[in-house]
Protein backbone atom coordinates (compact mmCIF):
# COMPACT_ATOMS: atom_id res chain seq x y z
CA UNK A 1 0.00 0.00 0.00
CA UNK A 2 0.87 3.36 -0.44
CA UNK A 3 2.40 5.60 2.21
CA UNK A 4 -0.78 7.78 3.01
CA UNK A 5 -2.59 4.12 4.23
CA UNK A 6 -0.10 3.05 6.78
CA UNK A 7 -2.54 0.29 8.79
CA UNK A 8 -1.09 0.43 12.20
CA UNK A 9 -1.22 4.17 12.25
CA UNK A 10 -4.46 4.53 10.40
CA UNK A 11 -5.95 1.91 12.83
CA UNK A 12 -4.41 3.89 16.09
CA UNK A 13 -5.59 7.22 14.74
CA UNK A 14 -9.12 6.10 14.21
CA UNK A 15 -9.12 4.83 18.10
CA UNK A 16 -7.22 7.78 19.48
CA UNK A 17 -10.60 9.38 18.02
CA UNK A 18 -13.12 7.84 19.53
CA UNK A 19 -11.42 8.01 23.21
CA UNK A 20 -10.79 11.56 23.37
CA UNK A 21 -14.00 11.91 25.31
CA UNK A 22 -14.03 8.96 27.72
CA UNK A 23 -10.66 6.86 27.72
CA UNK A 24 -11.12 4.14 29.83
CA UNK A 25 -14.58 3.26 29.19
CA UNK A 26 -14.18 4.28 25.49
CA UNK A 27 -10.71 2.29 24.93
CA UNK A 28 -12.27 -0.58 26.15
CA UNK A 29 -15.35 -0.24 24.14
CA UNK A 30 -13.77 0.49 21.12
CA UNK A 31 -11.13 -2.52 21.39
CA UNK A 32 -13.87 -5.05 21.98
CA UNK A 33 -16.03 -3.48 18.91
CA UNK A 34 -12.62 -3.89 16.90
CA UNK A 35 -12.14 -7.56 17.80
CA UNK A 36 -15.81 -7.85 16.57
CA UNK A 37 -15.54 -6.47 13.08
CA UNK A 38 -12.41 -8.66 12.56
CA UNK A 39 -14.06 -12.00 13.37
CA UNK A 40 -17.37 -11.05 11.67
CA UNK A 41 -15.53 -10.54 8.60
CA UNK A 42 -13.68 -13.64 8.83
CA UNK A 43 -16.92 -15.36 9.45
CA UNK A 44 -18.12 -13.53 6.16
CA UNK A 45 -14.44 -14.17 4.22
CA UNK A 46 -15.41 -18.27 5.01
CA UNK A 47 -18.93 -17.79 3.53
CA UNK A 48 -17.73 -15.68 0.53
CA UNK A 49 -15.48 -18.10 -0.45
CA UNK A 50 -17.53 -21.67 -0.23
CA UNK A 51 -20.02 -19.87 -2.40
CA UNK A 52 -17.94 -18.59 -5.16
CA UNK A 53 -14.72 -20.53 -5.68
CA UNK A 54 -16.01 -22.61 -8.61
CA UNK A 55 -17.36 -19.59 -9.90
CA UNK A 56 -13.77 -17.45 -9.51
CA UNK A 57 -12.17 -20.77 -11.09
CA UNK A 58 -14.28 -20.29 -14.21
CA UNK A 59 -13.90 -17.21 -14.33
CA UNK A 60 -10.07 -16.88 -14.50
CA UNK A 61 -9.80 -19.72 -17.13
CA UNK A 62 -12.25 -17.26 -19.30
CA UNK A 63 -9.97 -14.15 -18.91
CA UNK A 64 -6.22 -15.92 -19.29
CA UNK A 65 -7.44 -17.87 -21.66
CA UNK A 66 -5.49 -17.33 -25.03
CA UNK A 67 -7.70 -18.72 -27.31
CA UNK A 68 -11.09 -17.43 -27.94
CA UNK A 69 -13.83 -19.92 -25.70
CA UNK A 70 -17.09 -19.78 -23.91
CA UNK A 71 -18.21 -20.85 -20.79
CA UNK A 72 -19.55 -23.98 -21.22
CA UNK A 73 -16.58 -25.24 -23.21
CA UNK A 74 -14.73 -24.25 -19.88
CA UNK A 75 -17.05 -25.72 -17.21
CA UNK A 76 -17.01 -28.89 -19.35
CA UNK A 77 -13.17 -29.39 -20.16
CA UNK A 78 -12.47 -28.63 -16.02
CA UNK A 79 -15.44 -31.57 -15.36
CA UNK A 80 -13.74 -33.94 -18.14
CA UNK A 81 -10.11 -33.40 -17.84
CA UNK A 82 -9.87 -32.30 -14.42
CA UNK A 83 -12.71 -33.83 -12.31
CA UNK A 84 -15.42 -31.49 -10.19
CA UNK A 85 -12.40 -30.78 -7.72
CA UNK A 86 -10.85 -28.54 -10.24
CA UNK A 87 -13.42 -25.78 -9.46
CA UNK A 88 -11.98 -25.49 -6.14
CA UNK A 89 -8.67 -25.52 -7.10
CA UNK A 90 -6.40 -22.97 -5.26
CA UNK A 91 -9.32 -22.26 -2.23
CA UNK A 92 -7.12 -23.45 0.65
CA UNK A 93 -5.02 -20.31 -0.23
CA UNK A 94 -8.25 -18.18 -0.48
CA UNK A 95 -10.00 -20.25 2.33
CA UNK A 96 -7.43 -18.90 5.11
CA UNK A 97 -6.38 -15.65 3.09
CA UNK A 98 -10.24 -14.09 1.82
CA UNK A 99 -11.32 -14.85 5.38
CA UNK A 100 -8.24 -12.58 7.07
CA UNK A 101 -8.97 -10.18 3.62
CA UNK A 102 -12.22 -9.77 4.10
CA UNK A 103 -11.82 -9.14 8.08
CA UNK A 104 -9.55 -6.28 6.94
CA UNK A 105 -11.73 -4.73 4.93
CA UNK A 106 -15.07 -4.77 7.02
CA UNK A 107 -12.74 -3.95 10.08
CA UNK A 108 -11.02 -0.85 8.16
CA UNK A 109 -15.08 0.32 6.49
CA UNK A 110 -16.58 0.13 10.42
CA UNK A 111 -13.35 1.95 12.40
CA UNK A 112 -13.08 4.93 9.34
CA UNK A 113 -17.47 4.91 9.83
CA UNK A 114 -16.36 5.48 13.48
CA UNK A 115 -14.10 7.64 12.51
CA UNK A 116 -16.48 10.38 10.51
CA UNK A 117 -19.04 9.68 13.59
CA UNK A 118 -16.46 11.57 16.08
CA UNK A 119 -15.26 13.68 12.72
CA UNK A 120 -19.08 15.14 12.10
CA UNK A 121 -20.03 15.55 15.82
CA UNK A 122 -16.81 17.76 16.35
CA UNK A 123 -18.23 19.93 13.90
CA UNK A 124 -21.32 20.57 15.71
CA UNK A 125 -20.84 22.73 18.24
CA UNK A 126 -24.13 22.34 20.28
CA UNK A 127 -23.07 18.43 20.62
CA UNK A 128 -20.42 17.10 23.40
CA UNK A 129 -18.07 14.55 22.85
CA UNK A 130 -20.06 11.94 25.64
CA UNK A 131 -23.16 12.37 23.01
CA UNK A 132 -21.28 10.97 19.96
CA UNK A 133 -23.17 8.01 18.46
CA UNK A 134 -21.25 5.48 17.50
CA UNK A 135 -23.76 2.75 17.17
CA UNK A 136 -23.97 1.12 13.29
CA UNK A 137 -27.46 3.03 12.65
CA UNK A 138 -25.85 5.83 12.83
CA UNK A 139 -26.06 7.11 9.26
CA UNK A 140 -23.06 9.27 7.61
CA UNK A 141 -22.74 11.34 4.08
CA UNK A 142 -22.71 9.14 0.61
CA UNK A 143 -19.20 10.56 0.40
CA UNK A 144 -17.79 9.68 3.75
CA UNK A 145 -19.45 5.73 2.88
CA UNK A 146 -17.46 6.02 -0.48
CA UNK A 147 -14.05 6.92 1.62
CA UNK A 148 -14.75 4.35 4.20
CA UNK A 149 -15.00 1.53 1.91
CA UNK A 150 -11.68 3.39 -0.35
CA UNK A 151 -9.92 2.92 2.75
CA UNK A 152 -10.67 -0.01 3.28
CA UNK A 153 -9.78 -1.97 -0.40
CA UNK A 154 -6.07 0.34 -0.54
CA UNK A 155 -5.38 -1.15 2.83
CA UNK A 156 -6.32 -4.61 2.25
CA UNK A 157 -4.67 -4.64 -1.89
CA UNK A 158 -1.26 -5.53 0.50
CA UNK A 159 -2.80 -8.79 1.33
CA UNK A 160 -5.17 -9.33 -1.53
CA UNK A 161 -2.53 -9.13 -4.36
CA UNK A 162 -0.03 -11.80 -3.16
CA UNK A 163 -3.46 -14.08 -1.91
CA UNK A 164 -4.92 -13.54 -5.50
CA UNK A 165 -1.79 -13.97 -7.56
CA UNK A 166 -1.46 -17.40 -6.15
CA UNK A 167 -5.00 -18.58 -6.54
CA UNK A 168 -4.72 -17.56 -10.30
CA UNK A 169 -1.66 -19.36 -10.87
CA UNK A 170 -2.83 -22.28 -9.11
CA UNK A 171 -6.45 -22.02 -10.65
CA UNK A 172 -4.53 -21.62 -14.44
CA UNK A 173 -2.95 -25.35 -13.93
CA UNK A 174 -4.01 -27.81 -16.11
CA UNK A 175 -1.80 -30.61 -15.62
CA UNK A 176 -2.70 -32.91 -12.02
CA UNK A 177 0.45 -34.40 -12.20
CA UNK A 178 4.03 -34.10 -11.35
CA UNK A 179 4.92 -31.86 -14.29
CA UNK A 180 2.81 -29.21 -12.83
CA UNK A 181 4.84 -26.22 -12.22
CA UNK A 182 3.69 -25.39 -8.80
CA UNK A 183 2.59 -28.51 -6.19
CA UNK A 184 0.27 -26.54 -3.96
CA UNK A 185 0.12 -22.67 -1.94
CA UNK A 186 3.12 -22.81 -0.20
CA UNK A 187 5.48 -24.47 -3.46
CA UNK A 188 4.18 -21.08 -5.51
CA UNK A 189 4.60 -18.83 -2.80
CA UNK A 190 8.32 -20.01 -2.49
CA UNK A 191 9.05 -19.81 -6.08
CA UNK A 192 7.20 -16.33 -6.90
CA UNK A 193 9.08 -14.94 -4.22
CA UNK A 194 12.49 -16.38 -5.45
CA UNK A 195 11.80 -15.00 -9.17
CA UNK A 196 10.56 -11.54 -6.60
CA UNK A 197 6.94 -11.84 -8.24
CA UNK A 198 5.02 -12.19 -5.14
CA UNK A 199 3.56 -8.57 -5.39
CA UNK A 200 3.38 -8.57 -9.09
CA UNK A 201 -0.09 -6.27 -10.03
CA UNK A 202 0.12 -4.43 -6.50
CA UNK A 203 -0.72 -1.43 -8.29
CA UNK A 204 -3.80 -2.39 -10.49
CA UNK A 205 -4.95 -4.09 -7.27
CA UNK A 206 -5.10 -1.17 -5.53
CA UNK A 207 -6.94 0.72 -7.76
CA UNK A 208 -9.63 -1.73 -8.33
CA UNK A 209 -9.99 -2.69 -4.98
CA UNK A 210 -10.08 0.88 -3.94
CA UNK A 211 -12.53 2.20 -6.01
CA UNK A 212 -14.31 -0.98 -6.04
CA UNK A 213 -14.78 -1.46 -2.52
CA UNK A 214 -15.36 2.35 -2.38
CA UNK A 215 -18.36 1.66 -4.21
CA UNK A 216 -19.30 -1.96 -2.63
CA UNK A 217 -19.80 0.05 0.82
CA UNK A 218 -21.42 3.31 -0.49
CA UNK A 219 -24.29 0.91 -2.28
CA UNK A 220 -24.55 -1.30 0.59
CA UNK A 221 -24.87 1.63 3.36
CA UNK A 222 -26.97 3.52 0.84
CA UNK A 223 -29.60 0.89 1.30
CA UNK A 224 -29.37 -0.09 5.02
CA UNK A 225 -29.30 4.09 5.72
CA UNK A 226 -32.75 3.78 3.27
CA UNK A 227 -34.03 1.19 5.62
CA UNK A 228 -32.67 3.04 8.74
CA UNK A 229 -34.85 6.18 7.96
CA UNK A 230 -38.13 4.78 7.83
CA UNK A 231 -37.38 4.21 11.71
CA UNK A 232 -35.89 0.80 12.11
CA UNK A 233 -32.53 0.15 14.02
CA UNK A 234 -29.69 -1.60 11.95
CA UNK A 235 -30.49 -4.80 13.77
CA UNK A 236 -34.14 -4.64 12.81
CA UNK A 237 -33.51 -4.62 8.99
CA UNK A 238 -34.90 -8.50 7.70
CA UNK A 239 -31.73 -11.03 7.01
CA UNK A 240 -33.41 -11.34 3.00
CA UNK A 241 -32.98 -7.32 2.66
CA UNK A 242 -29.37 -7.69 4.07
CA UNK A 243 -29.02 -10.78 1.41
CA UNK A 244 -30.58 -8.65 -1.33
CA UNK A 245 -28.37 -5.77 -0.65
CA UNK A 246 -24.98 -7.32 -0.21
CA UNK A 247 -25.97 -8.62 -3.65
CA UNK A 248 -26.90 -5.60 -5.30
CA UNK A 249 -23.11 -4.22 -4.13
CA UNK A 250 -21.56 -6.82 -5.11
CA UNK A 251 -23.08 -6.24 -8.47
CA UNK A 252 -22.22 -2.65 -8.71
CA UNK A 253 -18.67 -3.17 -6.97
CA UNK A 254 -18.07 -5.69 -10.18
CA UNK A 255 -19.61 -3.51 -12.83
CA UNK A 256 -17.59 -0.41 -12.39
CA UNK A 257 -14.09 -2.22 -11.91
CA UNK A 258 -13.96 -5.66 -14.21
CA UNK A 259 -12.36 -4.30 -17.49
CA UNK A 260 -9.24 -3.61 -14.55
CA UNK A 261 -10.07 -6.91 -13.07
CA UNK A 262 -8.79 -8.53 -16.33
CA UNK A 263 -5.53 -6.30 -16.67
CA UNK A 264 -4.92 -7.35 -13.08
CA UNK A 265 -5.16 -11.04 -13.79
CA UNK A 266 -3.07 -11.11 -16.96
CA UNK A 267 -0.58 -9.35 -15.60
CA UNK A 268 -0.58 -11.74 -12.72
CA UNK A 269 -0.61 -14.63 -14.50
CA UNK A 270 2.35 -13.70 -17.01
CA UNK A 271 5.27 -16.28 -17.20
CA UNK A 272 7.80 -14.44 -15.13
CA UNK A 273 11.10 -15.97 -16.29
CA UNK A 274 9.63 -14.87 -20.20
CA UNK A 275 6.98 -12.11 -19.98
CA UNK A 276 4.49 -11.42 -22.63
CA UNK A 277 3.14 -7.95 -20.83
CA UNK A 278 5.35 -5.44 -19.35
CA UNK A 279 4.08 -5.16 -15.76
CA UNK A 280 2.00 -1.96 -16.57
CA UNK A 281 -1.84 -1.34 -16.87
CA UNK A 282 -1.51 0.64 -19.96
CA UNK A 283 1.03 -1.98 -21.59
CA UNK A 284 -1.47 -4.77 -21.11
CA UNK A 285 -4.29 -2.99 -21.78
CA UNK A 286 -3.09 -1.83 -25.70
CA UNK A 287 -1.76 -5.40 -26.22
CA UNK A 288 -4.70 -7.37 -25.30
CA UNK A 289 -7.21 -4.46 -27.32
CA UNK A 290 -4.92 -4.44 -30.50
CA UNK A 291 -5.40 -8.60 -30.14
CA UNK A 292 -8.81 -8.99 -29.48
CA UNK A 293 -10.57 -5.46 -29.31
CA UNK A 294 -12.89 -4.74 -26.49
CA UNK A 295 -14.44 -7.90 -25.62
CA UNK A 296 -11.01 -8.95 -24.33
CA UNK A 297 -11.64 -6.30 -21.24
CA UNK A 298 -15.09 -8.43 -20.83
CA UNK A 299 -13.79 -12.01 -20.49
CA UNK A 300 -15.51 -14.41 -17.79
CA UNK A 301 -17.92 -11.38 -17.10
CA UNK A 302 -20.90 -14.02 -17.33
CA UNK A 303 -20.00 -16.02 -14.89
CA UNK A 304 -18.37 -13.11 -12.56
CA UNK A 305 -21.68 -11.44 -12.44
CA UNK A 306 -23.66 -14.66 -12.10
CA UNK A 307 -21.20 -15.13 -8.96
CA UNK A 308 -21.32 -12.07 -7.61
CA UNK A 309 -24.91 -11.81 -6.19
CA UNK A 310 -24.88 -15.06 -4.16
CA UNK A 311 -21.20 -14.15 -2.71
CA UNK A 312 -21.63 -10.84 -1.94
CA UNK A 313 -25.48 -11.32 -0.85
CA UNK A 314 -23.77 -14.38 1.68
CA UNK A 315 -20.73 -12.22 2.43
CA UNK A 316 -23.22 -9.08 4.15
CA UNK A 317 -25.45 -11.55 5.97
CA UNK A 318 -23.26 -13.24 7.49
CA UNK A 319 -21.32 -10.32 8.57
CA UNK A 320 -24.33 -8.69 9.81
CA UNK A 321 -25.56 -11.99 11.88
CA UNK A 322 -22.80 -12.15 13.32
CA UNK A 323 -22.30 -9.05 14.57
CA UNK A 324 -25.62 -9.22 15.80
CA UNK A 325 -25.08 -12.65 17.63
CA UNK A 326 -21.84 -11.02 19.18
CA UNK A 327 -23.81 -7.88 20.12
CA UNK A 328 -22.97 -4.48 20.03
CA UNK A 329 -22.44 -1.24 21.54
Amino acid sequence: MSEEFPTPQLLDELEDAQDVATPNKKRGLSSNRVLKDIFAGTIGGVAQVLVGQPFDTTKVRLQTATTRTTTMEVLRDLVKNEGVFAFYKGALTPLLGVGICVSVQFGVNEAMKRFFQNYNASRNPNMSSQDVDLSRSNTLPLSQYYVCGLTGGVVNSFLASPIEQIRIRLQTQTSNGGDREFKGPWDCIKKLKAQGGLMRGLFPTMIRAGHGLGTYFLVYEALMAKEIGTGLTRNEIPPWKLCLFGAFSGTMLWLTVYPLDVVKSIIQNDDLRKPKYKNSISSVAKTIYAKEGIRAFFKGFGPTMVRSAPVNGATFVTFELVMRFLGEE
